[in-house]
């Protein structure tokens, strides 16, 4: 299947989700490595949000998305008003939380699950492989206490780094997010390696 996001994350919102809505925190752009342009292209209703002015007037180029965007804070945004303005419910179908750096990210996160809404799946970016602090685990905790298991775990990207200056780059896994479901919903855990062999 045709995917746009980096990592099949948006194959893993229409294959997860109950509820064809969703809430995007980090969008960046509207289709290059977005995680819900695919969803938008599939009937899916939500809003994303996006701090970076320069990216976020990339999207009134584009004629296709029409849900929409707020050029806003994400760690202090009002998620609920959103939600209202947007005519959507509380229980949200797929929330994507990816910007920099994890300690936002997870503070994010935190604001949007303490507002009260809740998800059918989550995608976390912790890029632990690149940041002072492992998030991954925190993240895990947290979220367990708001009832969500990790259906997904160690996803990762390729990217080649150079172990000592005098020798050749080499390919190395850099794990960056976890992805999660509600436990209402949940069925295993799975290593990202079997879940894209699955999802080929």
């Amino acid at each position: 299947m045709q995917h746009y996001s980096q990592l099949k994350q948006d194959i893993f919102a229409l294959k997860t989700a109950k509820n064809k809505t969703y809430i995007e925190i980090g969008a960046a752009y509207p289709v290059k490595i977005s995680n819900t342009y695919l969803l938008e292209m599939n009937g899916w209703k939500g809003f994303s949000i996006e701090i970076n002015s320069n990216k976020a007037s990339t999207w009134s180029e584009n004629k296709e998305r029409k849900n929409k965007l707020y050029v806003e804070n994400a760690i202090t945004f009002d998620y609920i008003n959103a939600l209202q303005e947007n005519n959507l419910p509380k229980h949200i179908g797929f929330l994507s939380v990816d910007i920099e750096p994890p300690e936002n990210t997870f503070s994010a996160l935190k604001s949007v699950i303490e507002q009260g809404i809740s998800f059918d799946c989550i995608t976390f970016e912790h890029d632990k492989y690149q940041s002072n602090i492992d998030y991954d685990p925190i993240v895990k905790s947290y979220l367990k206490d708001y009832c969500y298991e990790v259906a997904v775990d160690n996803v990762f990207t390729m990217r080649k780094f150079r172990l000592e200056s005098s020798q050749p780059k080499i390919n190395k896994k850099c794990y960056l997010e976890t992805w999660f479901v509600n436990k209402e919903i949940y069925k295993e855990t799975i290593d990202y390696v079997d879940w894209l062999k699955a999802n080929e």
